[in-house]
């Protein structure tokens, strides 16, 4: 069930008219609970069982961990529930990826191995709901937050199905309190959600799904088209997963938000960023902040008395946030080239004068800088192979002719349109003058921009890009 389809539509429509009829918190959260099983199950009953299963088995680890003196006792129950998660993790999305490697390096050295035939299929958002999970019983053995003694209660919070398939990840110590009085909304809040929703709307069906199949073809054949088309698709490629998974984070924290949720922001106009980190400050910020303190920072961070050591925790952290995208050594070197870039920006700042630090003409090249390096580290994400990746990345920097096929030359507008949108939000703050217009007139516009969305939608529905991960 997509965000996107009349289904769900209709599924969120009887969950609000229901929710906001019931006085009792707890027929709420009752309520909640069920129809997020429901939403997850939707695509298979399995998969519900199984994420109640793994819910309930960190519910109990969390409580024995609070209840526990013993320190070892507390070890023992927070290391079964990071191997209950990880395992889970590693069988479903890293099992083909680990046994055909295998098989490629017995190759290497002249062993034969048979491919198995397990076929696996891969529980929607898997390696988000894990990570939360995480959070959760390591929270509560660092004694940050307590446990919930309220299994329904934490059920709910494991399953919120707003954001369960793709993000946000919540923190527990953000989101448990919202649980604990009756939630509440005012007007105002329910506009800004609505205009929320719509946005994220419009960014997945009007741009991110109008954009794909010119993304696809060039990816898929790319021997076929010029340099120019190359480059034309790299850019679109990085418009189209911003505004796709920017797209649902916005729709995700809209529904939320007219249940009386709050969730934390996950994008922040990431291609106006000046640096590398800057960039990881502002993409998928509930991902680059939970690697950052569940990752990094038990690694040493930067307390490891060398910059050396720093660099070794950093490139470890940004190699795992790759392959937690996905189950192939193209996205490890992703995470890597992120990883280096980083450092390499580190050493940077080292020799840079302070007074340089912020001068307008080295911003704009920092901003310059860190664009194309982003997009060009985007077809690695992208490509379906090394030899791919490399013949984009050559067309990219070299501007290697390559074929004669085109893309058409309009489509360039579209990345050039996505940034100066971003600048113009920032600026003009026009999210914050759209909900204050008063109930009718808000009804109106936001009445056209449905009607105008609803005319750019593509043929059929495309998953969400992170549906995958």
């Amino acid at each position: 069930m997509l965000f996107i389809e009349f289904r769900f539509f209709i599924f969120l429509a009887v969950v609000l008219t229901a929710y906001w009829s019931l006085r009792s918190n707890n027929a709420r959260k009752w309520l909640i609970l069920a129809a997020s099983y429901f939403f997850y199950g939707s695509w298979d009953w399995r998969f519900a069982v199984m994420l109640g299963v793994l819910s309930a088995a960190d519910w109990y680890f969390a409580l024995r961990i609070e209840r526990s003196e013993s320190a070892s006792t507390r070890k023992a129950f927070v290391y079964s529930s990071v191997a209950m998660n990880l395992s889970v993790l590693a069988f479903f999305k890293y099992f083909h990826f680990f046994v055909n490697s295998a098989i490629a390096l017995a190759g290497q050295l002249q062993i034969h191995l048979d491919q198995p035939t397990l076929k696996i299929i891969l529980p929607i958002g898997v390696s988000f709901f894990t990570f939360q999970s995480l959070s959760y019983t390591i929270d509560v053995y660092r004694r940050e937050i307590h446990a919930s003694s309220n299994l329904r209660d934490y059920l709910m919070f494991a399953s919120f199905f707003p954001q369960l398939v793709a993000g946000p990840i919540v923190r527990p110590k953000y989101f448990l309190p919202q649980m604990v009085s009756k939630r509440t909304v005012s007007l105002s809040e329910v506009k800004a959600s609505l205009y929320l929703f719509l946005l994220g709307f419009l960014k997945k069906t009007a741009i991110a799904d109008n954009i794909s199949p010119y993304v696809d073809r060039v990816f898929n054949t790319p021997t076929h088209y010029s340099a120019l088309a190359c480059i034309t698709a790299t850019w679109l490629y990085a418009t189209q997963i911003f505004c796709d998974f920017s797209g649902y984070s916005d729709m995700a924290i809209a529904v939320a938000g007219l249940l009386g949720f709050k969730l934390a922001l996950n994008f922040d106009a990431p291609y106006l960023a000046v640096s590398i980190q800057d960039f990881w400050r502002r993409w998928h910020i509930s991902l680059s902040t939970w690697i950052r303190d569940y990752i990094y920072f038990s690694l040493g961070g930067s307390r490891m008395g060398s910059r050396w050591g720093t660099y070794r925790n950093l490139m470890i952290t940004m190699l795992a946030g790759g392959l937690w995208h996905g189950a192939a050594w193209t996205f490890v070197a992703w995470g890597g080239l992120h990883g280096a870039a980083q450092v390499s920006h580190q050493e940077f700042l080292r020799v840079l004068p302070v007074e340089e630090h912020h001068n307008p003409w080295r911003r704009f090249l920092g901003w310059f800088l860190t664009l194309n390096a982003v997009c060009l580290f985007w077809i690695l994400f992208r490509a379906s192979s090394f030899s791919v990746a490399w013949l984009l990345i050559r067309r990219y920097l070299f501007l290697d002719l390559g074929g004669s096929e085109r893309l058409p030359m309009w489509l360039l507008v579209l990345p050039i349109a996505l940034l100066a949108g971003q600048i113009l939000m920032r600026r003009t703050r026009i999210g914050i003058r759209i909900v204050s217009l008063p109930l009718g007139a808000f009804a109106t516009v936001y009445g056209a921009v449905w009607a105008i969305a609803m005319a750019m939608l593509p043929l059929g529905y495309r998953p969400f890009i992170y549906f995958q991960f």
